[in-house]
């Protein structure tokens, strides 16, 4: 067996291969690998730089870790579905020709036997074989379906190269007899499957540019500031001095702390001293209206009071109307006639009751000259 070797690895598959008779199938291998070249052509690999194996309905392409990956990549996304509607639009229905395609990289011995072994090909292997790619064809107009490791997609797709647009690719899941493996498939993720682009795949390890993990420079309750990382972990470069050496921050962020601390304590002071200016006016305006109406029920008490007390009623009888005092000094003058009083007619001054004086005329009894 040779010592293992880097090297690229693409598969392709035809889709429903046993269900056609053998005229068709060996008309679908000779389409199969006259599409693989074609395409390994126009991406500039040529045969010296790949080695080929048979497996009847598919084919299988070890290449030299040199080639171009982008290039092959670029001619899976473009050549073959071009080379695949050109042969089926005047293929029959039974002759229709649909692929399901790998790339993958990793390390491939080849044995005594010309046999390939290697747990990188192993996977690139079930790749192709997943329910999840197999039906990601069955739901397509056209007539490609391609997945790549994870691998590829670190090194390639993510920098979206021209013709490689990154955000066509998914992060998926498969499942095999291994367990679950990672892989990016271009085009819609099939119904039910899961997408998992949103998280992204797992970065390679040591790999340049690696994404941010979901949420980053979001202080968690167990995350160190401008870490980005929880303190428990131990990882990252942004990690705080403080929780690694116990060091004090620089001065330059411990003086921008205080000048924050200060700036939040002179804000809050504003707010309760403009909180507390707001009570006391609702205070006083509530007061003035309590003393407004007490003024306006007392006022209306007095008027009413003062009015009952007027009005004559059944319990209080209305008061007389007083007499005017005759004015001092009166002076009768009757201008003829014989007037009669049947009492004591008194004019002028009087002082005192009895023992007094009195001025003036006093005529008593009868008037008309006769004596009383």
């Amino acid at each position: 067996m040779t010592d293992p070797v880097s090297r690229t690895i693409l598969l392709l598959d035809i889709e429903k291969y046993s269900d056609r008779d053998d005229v068709e199938q060996a008309y679908l291998r000779r389409m199969l690998y006259d599409i693989t070249d074609r395409a390994l052509e126009s991406a500039g690999i040529d045969e010296r730089l790949r080695l080929r194996a048979d497996r009847g309905d598919s084919v299988m392409e070890l290449i030299d870790a040199n080639a171009s990956v982008t290039a092959l990549l670029r001619a899976l996304l473009t050549e073959v579905p071009a080379l695949l509607r050109g042969v089926n639009r005047t293929a029959s229905s039974s002759a229709q020709i649909r692929l399901r395609g790998v790339v993958a990289t990793g390390y491939v011995a080849v044995d005594a036997y010309d046999g390939w072994v290697g747990s990188d090909l192993n996977h690139a292997c079930r790749l192709l074989d997943a329910q999840l790619l197999r039906a990601a064809l069955r739901e397509r107009p056209d007539d490609f379906a391609l997945c790549v490791s994870e691998s590829v997609h670190a090194g390639i797709v993510r920098h979206s190269h021209p013709g490689i647009p990154a955000d066509g690719f998914h992060a998926v899941t498969v499942d095999s007899k291994n367990g679950p493996l990672r892989a990016w498939l271009h085009g819609p993720v099939p119904y039910g499957a899961d997408d998992h682009s949103e998280r992204g795949g797992a970065p390679v390890p040591g790999g340049s540019g690696e994404r941010p993990a979901p949420g980053a420079g979001v202080l968690g309750p167990e995350a160190e500031p401008g870490t980005g990382t929880s303190p428990r972990t131990g990882t990252g470069t942004g990690t705080s001095p403080r929780a690694k050496t116990g060091a004090e921050p620089p001065a330059e962020t411990a003086t921008r702390t205080e000048a924050d601390t200060r700036t939040d304590t002179a804000t809050r002071a504003e707010a309760e001293a403009g909180a507390e200016a707001e009570a006391r006016a609702e205070t006083e305006t509530r007061a003035e209206a309590e003393t407004r109406a007490e003024t306006a029920a007392g006022a209306e008490a007095a008027a009413a009071e003062a009015a009952a007390a007027e009005a004559p009623g059944p319990e209080r009888p209305a008061r007389p109307a007083q007499r005017a005092a005759p004015p001092a000094n009166v002076v009768f003058d009757f201008g003829g006639g014989s007037p009669s009083f049947g009492g004591s007619l008194v004019a002028g001054d009087q002082h005192g009751v009895s023992g007094g004086q009195v001025t003036g005329d006093v005529h008593l009894g009868r008037s008309g000259g006769e004596p009383a």
